[in-house]
């Protein structure tokens, strides 16, 4: 979420994942994807700022969690009690059929 700032000052939250389009006409107006549309105080560098700020803080944040519990990224083998990795099987994949064109009598 950003911060944002109507006209009438009053200040509000704003997904930064739903942003579509930022127009600047002089007045900043943000467009939402489903067609809703804001105008804000902010200058449209001001609102790119914020939102990379806000990236850039959900990567940082996500990048933490992986350090702080480096056992979610783990991964799980499949070894038996013998010690030795378990293999698979390979075998080739089937032939896909044609595909149909409609015109075939």
């Amino acid at each position: 979420m950003i911060t944002l700032t109507r006209l009438s000052g009053s200040v509000f939250l704003l997904n930064a994942d739903l942003i579509e389009r930022v127009d600047s006409t002089p007045d900043t107006i943000i467009t939402l994807v489903d067609g809703k549309k804001y105008v804000v105080a902010e200058t449209m560098t001001q609102v790119l700022d914020a939102v990379v700020a806000f990236r850039g803080e959900v990567v940082a944040l996500g990048s933490l969690l992986d350090a702080v519990h480096p056992y979610l990224n783990r991964k799980v083998t499949d070894v038996p009690e013998s010690g030795q990795p378990k293999l698979a099987t390979v075998s080739e994949f089937a032939t896909p059929h044609p595909r149909r064109t409609g015109n075939e009598d």
